[in-house]
């Protein structure tokens, strides 16, 4: 089975068992999203969520970070973990969205990624949510699962997305992410995968023997 074919199977299973997805991420505009997807670093989504519910009432607009201290945004970001370089990455940025895009979040990659500790994945993350611009975000699901499912050789997040690019008609590209996050979160675990409830079994190359 050539890998367009195979592409086009996961697709079509993907899509009948999670038809309606999007980031789990609680936000109410481009900057919070932004903002909770560099939180997302090596945490999940869940504890993001409590952190940014008092993070947002207390600083909520790029003024507002870049006028707080390191040690207020640590403070309030501390249980996500790496918290000293993520509240620099999120300061520094908002200091960039003020300076060079009047407080706004960019709808453009190219932008985006040029923000401290903003790569391709949190960059397409905002894109395909917040502004509906289809990306690729390779994350630990995508990345595990694109090779256990044939549509990818490589490790390499950057190279990944690439390799999907080609074969994920564009318009899906945000959507097949989450499909893989979901179905990462649910069935295609990292240790233990649930090969046997799983309705891509049969296009799986992952032999957990």
């Amino acid at each position: 089975m050539n890998i367009k074919t195979r592409s086009d199977k996961i697709r079509k299973i993907l899509r009948a068992t999670f038809p309606n997805v999007k980031t789990q991420l609680k936000y109410r505009n481009p900057f919070e999203l932004l903002v909770a997807t560099m939180l997302s670093a090596q945490c999940t989504d869940r504890q993001v969520n409590s952190v940014t519910k008092a993070l947002f009432k207390n600083l909520k607009t790029p003024y507002d970070f870049a006028n707080a201290s390191n040690k207020t945004i640590e403070e309030l970001i501390r249980p996500t973990g790496f918290f000293r370089n993520k509240a620099k990455n999120i300061k520094n940025s908002s200091r960039i969205l003020i300076e060079k895009h009047k407080g706004n979040v960019p709808d453009s990659l190219d932008e985006l990624i040029k923000l401290p500790g903003v790569g391709r994945k949190t960059a397409n993350v905002v894109l395909g949510a917040a502004f509906g611009i289809p990306g690729i975000a390779v994350d630990t699901h995508v990345a595990r699962i694109s090779k256990r499912l044939g549509l990818t050789e490589n490790i390499d997040p950057v190279k990944i997305e690439f390799d999907l690019m080609k074969i994920i008609p564009k318009k899906e590209w945000s959507d097949f992410s989450l499909q893989l996050i979901y179905f990462g979160r649910a069935v295609c675990k990292a240790r233990k995968p649930d090969c046997d409830v799983c309705p891509l079994n049969e296009l799986c190359n992952y032999n957990p023997n």
